[in-house]
């Protein structure tokens, strides 16, 4: 029985080691902080590491693990921008109908929901203190201060 390699395995098995340095990290970080996927950056060339390998870097050095983070945390802000755009962007939510009356496009606004959407729900996995739901865990309690010879 043959074993079925698809045709991303291959690729992954062709793709030469990147050895690191802090060149190829720089660009990775700046390509991720500027919103680009990890796996986009990685599979760009064969210049890049795996994500696999990248990962192997994260997790040996606390330092590279800080700078990924600090990546991850402008992403996220650059989501919050993307975010404000699309919502204040109504150029294409009304159109012009044969009869020249004006309506609204429907698909356009449920399409700019789904953008908006998909950043917040992102932005607040990457920053969840910045960007996450704030969850209230408050509680009234209330004591009865009572000695051990009272309760007796």
């Amino acid at each position: 029985m043959s074993k079925k390699v698809t045709n991303n395995a291959r690729a992954r098995e062709r793709k030469p080691r990147i050895v690191y340095s802090e060149n190829v990290l720089d660009l990775i970080l700046d390509r991720v902080a500027a919103g680009e996927a990890l796996s986009r950056v990685c599979g760009s060339s064969d210049d890049m590491p795996t994500r696999k390998s990248f990962f192997e870097w994260v997790a040996k050095d606390p330092a590279i693990k800080a700078k990924y983070e600090f990546a991850i945390q402008l992403r996220a802000d650059g989501l919050a921008d993307d975010i404000l755009q699309i919502a204040d962007d109504g150029l294409n939510d009304t159109y012009r109908d044969e009869d020249g009356n004006t309506r609204t496009d429907q698909d356009v606004i449920a399409r700019s929901k789904l953008r908006v959407d998909a950043r917040k729900w992102l932005a607040s996995k990457m920053a969840p203190k910045k960007y996450g739901d704030k969850l209230d865990i408050t509680a009234n309690v209330t004591t009865h201060e009572e000695t051990i010879d009272e309760l007796e």
